[in-house]
């Protein structure tokens, strides 16, 4: 009787992801206005790219795109602040706000059976979670992976703790002009602010994410007697 192989699972494109979620949404909210003119049409046009990766995404890999959610609720709050010419401390509010929520949200999951590190790290997409599984089970170390699992994914909470307190500091030097007194100064300080973020907090949130997933690949090797190499997902082969 022939084998019928499992047809793997169809993963993300990154780039594709960031650029529809994250890059073209700012492009869009930072120069719309000189475009466009209109700034509820400049945010309906920004929310069209998050919402149509998300709906695409989502028909072809059936799981919700949580960076696209991110993106919407981001773009969201950005936009409705020069909209409704709220005051920038709206703004700086929101910029500290969304990191600081995903990291308590990636604290809660410690009290669940499935912290977020599994679905961010340790996943199928990286690993090969079934292989690493057996072999922690013949070991007796399942319970020893799950602690270090556990530990990883409060360094993660960690590093979105210290994205948030960048992003207050960046948000109060770089934006200094009332929505309601000039929107389109606004939204250069706002565009200024971003291509800096990514310098800015982008350094540490990938050292934070270098010192987990070297931490993850080292506990591997310790619990489930595994090198890197034989730990990878096939695909990364």
């Amino acid at each position: 009787m022939e084998s019928v192989k499992k047809a793997s699972p169809k993963r993300e494109n990154g780039w594709y992801s960031l650029l529809f979620n994250i890059f073209i949404p700012v492009i869009v909210l930072t120069q719309g206005d000189r475009v466009i003119g209109q700034a509820a049409l400049v945010l309906v046009l920004a929310l069209f790219f998050p919402v149509s990766y998300f709906i695409y995404d989502y028909r072809r890999r059936k799981k919700r795109n949580f960076i696209s959610i991110i993106g919407f609720v981001s773009v969201l709050l950005t936009g409705g602040v020069g909209l409704l010419e709220l005051p920038r401390s709206w703004f700086i509010v929101k910029e500290t706000a969304i990191p600081a929520l995903i990291g308590l949200a990636v604290l809660a999951s410690l009290l669940t059976r499935y912290p977020l590190i599994r679905a961010l790290v340790f996943s199928p997409e990286l690993f090969n979670v079934e292989k690493v599984q057996a072999a922690l089970r013949k070991r007796g170390n399942e319970a020893a992976m799950d602690r270090l699992l556990r530990r990883a994914t409060a360094i993660l909470s960690v590093s979105f703790f210290i994205s948030a307190a960048l992003n207050f500091f960046l948000a109060q030097y770089f934006v200094k002009t009332e929505p309601s007194v000039d929107p389109a100064q606004f939204n250069a300080e706002v565009g200024a602010m971003t291509g800096w973020s990514y310098v800015i907090i982008a350094v540490p949130s990938m050292l934070f994410m270098f010192l987990i997933l070297s931490l993850v690949a080292k506990g591997i090797h310790r619990l489930a007697g595994l090198t890197l190499e034989e730990a990878l997902a096939d695909h990364l082969h």
